[in-house]
């Protein structure tokens, strides 16, 4: 179905069940399904979140400027795309780590058309440090990404299989959509991504699909057509 996809893991789904920093086999498993899906010859860019390490709206609290606090959050998102790059390569995936904060030692800038090129011949391309400008999540990152390199989709790796109408992990009946708009998202108030992503996917008519991003194999059923996850269209 997808020939070139974005895929938004967060810095919470590196995690697993240690609370804090990175799992090793979580960051393992996302390599291996990685793995499998350049093994199909299909694009994928990747961009990854910073929570696990430190949130920008963790900074007020703690008496640290929010704008600082951003910065900080994208220099954990670089630790995260850092240590993914690692464990790819280290199953033989081809990787390029971009920075939209320039730090030359570790990474490339962001240059769209390069971060094309590098798609087109196969290798796997890692977003970091958000946008690059305060104010704005990594989700609003991964629909800015998704829509210039012209992604065919935007992958949102979550813990639970899609959108439900309430939390499932709270709510034993809890139904969950199997299709829905973005409108219908906005107007049931439902928590998937903030609303400058959604607006931005809207408007340029990028589907996003919510899925399990623990399950084995899941992405790969869903490149290849299988009913996977929530889809959210215009």
């Amino acid at each position: 179905m997808y020939k070139r996809i974005l895929l938004k893991l967060s810095g919470e789904s590196l995690v697993g069940d240690k609370g804090f920093g990175i799992d090793p086999e979580m960051i393992m498993h996302y390599a291996q399904e990685i793995k499998e899906l350049v093994a199909h010859d299909i694009e994928i860019a990747i961009v990854i979140g910073g929570g696990n390490i430190f949130r920008g709206l963790q900074a007020g609290p703690n008496g640290i400027a929010r704008v600082q606090g951003d910065y900080m959050g994208m220099l954990a998102t670089c630790i995260n795309g850092m240590a993914l790059q690692s464990v790819l390569e280290s199953v033989g995936v081809y990787t390029r780590l971009i920075s939209a904060i320039e730090m030359r030692e570790i990474a490339e800038p962001y240059i769209r058309r390069k971060a094309i090129r590098h798609l087109e011949k196969g290798r796997v391309v890692i977003f970091t440090a958000g946008t690059g400008s305060p104010y704005f999540t990594t989700d609003s990152a991964a629909a800015l990404r998704a829509n210039e390199i012209k992604a065919d989709v935007l992958l949102k790796g979550t813990r639970v299989d899609g959108i439900y109408d309430k939390d499932p992990e709270k709510h034993d009946d809890a139904e969950k959509f199997d299709a829905i708009t973005f409108m219908e998202v906005i107007e049931k108030n439902l928590k998937v991504m903030d609303m400058t992503a959604f607006t931005l996917c809207n408007e340029n008519d990028m589907p996003v699909v919510v899925m399990d991003i623990h399950e084995k194999g899941n992405i790969l059923k869903l490149i290849n057509g299988e009913n996977i996850g929530t889809t959210v269209t215009r």
